[in-house]
């Protein structure tokens, strides 16, 4: 009988190691798994690729982790969004790299190292910076950019409801990139806030086959990161 079930988010990220590639899922509260964020930096893995949507908010999740000194580099669309403070402060000493990847591009680039395709070609960027030491052709008197698919050793997922299988069903924009990044990491690592017996997710809604899934740990009450930004909370 397979069972993935993980008796905690400690256990969970627990084989999350120093110098991993993590991507982590987001677009909105959703997606962002702050429980399993939190436990990683519990866990103190360092020197991290974290590819994800934005680079967090206020001092907790994402922002936290990178504050914690943990991020080596993030692969992000959104560097700078609204209560993001600590990401701009830390690439501006130079103490964090950057890799900016237009939205479309990054879903893209996940989703083609999720499906076995090693690069494709996309107008976007064409004429901007970002374009700079990337291979173009033309393609019907139109010019495209080489990307490449990402891959990642770990990704960290919420989801809204799951079996012991690792079967998902999202709640709105988690399905985003959650789904995506589910298929493009060697492990999977989901925390769902509701878990239901074998037969008890409709075929007809799951989103993410449990063969894409590792792990899954149970958060029945996950916290909401805008209202721990408003009140001014930190972790740890």
């Amino acid at each position: 009988m397979i069972d993935k079930r993980a008796s905690s988010a400690a256990v969970a990220v627990a084989a999350v190691h120093d110098g991993a590639t993590v991507m982590i899922g987001g677009f909105g509260e959703a997606g962002s798994p702050i429980e399993l964020i939190h436990a990683l930096i519990d866990h103190g893995a360092r020197n991290l690729t974290v590819v994800t949507n934005n680079t967090g908010s206020g001092q907790v999740g994402l922002a936290a982790l990178i504050a914690n000194g943990q991020v080596g580099k993030m692969l992000c669309s959104y560097p700078r969004s609204a209560n993001s403070t600590v990401f701009p402060e830390l690439y501006r000493q130079g103490k964090i790299q950057l890799e900016l990847v237009p939205q479309g591009t990054l879903a893209e680039r996940i989703r083609a190292g999720g499906a076995g395709i090693p690069a494709f070609f996309t107008a976007t960027s064409v004429g901007t910076v970002l374009a700079k030491g990337k291979e173009q052709r033309s393609f019907a008197d139109r010019d495209y950019v080489m990307e490449y698919g990402l891959r990642a050793d770990f990704a960290l997922v919420k989801a809204e409801k799951a079996d012991r299988h690792g079967n998902l069903i999202y709640n709105k924009t988690a399905r985003n990139f959650g789904p995506i990044m589910c298929m493009a990491a060697a492990t999977t690592i989901v925390q769902v806030k509701e878990l239901v017996e074998a037969g008890g997710l409709d075929p007809e809604e799951i989103v993410t086959p449990g063969i894409f899934v590792n792990r899954v740990v149970v958060v029945p009450h996950p916290a909401q990161e805008s209202q721990l930004v408003k009140e001014g909370r930190c972790y740890p």
